[in-house]
């Protein structure tokens, strides 16, 4: 038991001394301008280092995200249609697959989906 809280004692202080030393060296210097700066090779940029994030990739990337868990919620009910459920499973794959067809129509009417504007 004494060794016990002796490794554990020992642990708790070897994690405080790396979180101490993590945070110290992780200290940004105020006199380092050129850390501070854009780019470390010397000069002023023409443009702002920081784009603008197009919203439109976003929501492409989440619709393929959204499709992807669809997959998934699929997937298990492959064997249920071969099963003695097969009325219920075909229902619930049926609601799924119009829920994301209602919401993929919805993203074409609201033009979220065109790259042209």
């Amino acid at each position: 038991m004494m060794k016990l809280l002796l490794n554990f004692f020992i642990i708790m202080i070897i994690s405080f001394v790396l979180l101490f030393l993590g945070v110290l060296l992780s200290m940004k210097m105020k006199e380092d301008r050129e850390k501070l700066s854009p780019f470390e090779c010397g000069f002023t940029p023409k443009f702002s280092a920081r784009l603008f994030f197009s919203i439109r990739f976003f929501l492409v990337a989440l619709i393929f995200l959204i499709f992807d868990v669809e997959l998934i919620l699929i997937f298990p009910f492959i064997p249920a249609l071969t099963s003695s459920a097969l009325f219920t499973s075909s229902i619930l794959l049926f609601l799924i697959i119009l829920i994301l067809i209602v919401g993929l129509f919805h993203e074409i009417m609201v033009g979220s989906l065109s790259w042209a504007n």
